[in-house]
């Protein structure tokens, strides 16, 4: 699965002990219920944001009222750096879907941690690397695919961190992230029954099993291969 590596969404300070000591100690921590906004689209991108608890939506608000959602952020990642680092405002909003615990780093603070250590700046730069490649690949998807391919890379996107290795796509995989259907159509430029006839042909075709509580991944292979169609 190494052309894949971009969606491995690993702790940021997974292997930096240090680094993540020190910037526990320059951030301060930030408490969101559910629907909470932690930011605006134009708001001052004068802090980066740590998950510790929670996941967060990265989305934008198109002028015909639909919410188109970039990316999901998970316990373990930051986000907001592309604005500190430039000192531009916010390109997007950012809502806490569930309840979240961040910690939040001002820009000045952030720049000197950097500065002092490496490994940090050195992830940094793996992480934006990364969601670069999944934003050109979520273009060319738009361009190529067909919705229900969409769909099967945005379950294999969700699915990514309970799949490490390679036996673990032989077998069933339960979603770790809860998401709405209405959700499933905001990451994947459609509509929520467009959606939910696909997710219903994928549950005919044994690749899925949907509930109210979950959805399973019962061949992750097998969706694999269908997302890369």
């Amino acid at each position: 699965m190494e052309r894949n590596w971009h969606l491995w969404t690993e702790d940021f300070f997974a292997d930096l002990p240090d680094e993540r000591a020190a910037f526990l100690a320059l951030s301060r921590r930030r408490d969101f219920a559910k629907n909470d906004m932690v930011f605006f689209e134009e708001d001052s991108g004068d802090s980066c944001f740590y998950v510790e608890q929670g996941i967060v939506r990265i989305f934008r608000i198109a002028p015909s009222g639909k919410e188109p959602i970039f990316f999901l952020r998970r316990r373990g990642e930051m986000f907001g750096l592309a604005e500190v680092l430039d000192s531009v405002p916010r390109k997007a909003n950012a809502q806490a879907l569930t309840p979240c615990v961040l910690r939040e780093a001002g820009r000045d603070e952030f720049e000197k941690f950097l500065a002092d250590n490496f490994g940090a700046a050195r992830r940094v730069i793996a992480t934006l690397g990364g969601r670069v490649r999944y934003l050109g690949e979520q273009v060319g998807n738009l361009m190529t695919c067909d919705v229900g391919t969409r769909l099967a890379k945005l379950l294999v996107y969700m699915a990514y961190e309970v799949l490490g290795d390679e036996a673990a796509w032989l077998e069933p995989a339960v979603i770790p992230v809860r998401l709405t259907q209405e959700q499933m159509a905001a990451m994947t430029g459609s509509c929520q029954q467009t959606v939910s006839d696909f997710l219903r042909e994928m549950q005919d075709e044994g690749l899925v099993r949907v509930t109210r509580r979950e959805v399973v991944v019962m061949h992750p292979l097998r969706l694999l291969e269908r997302a890369e169609l």
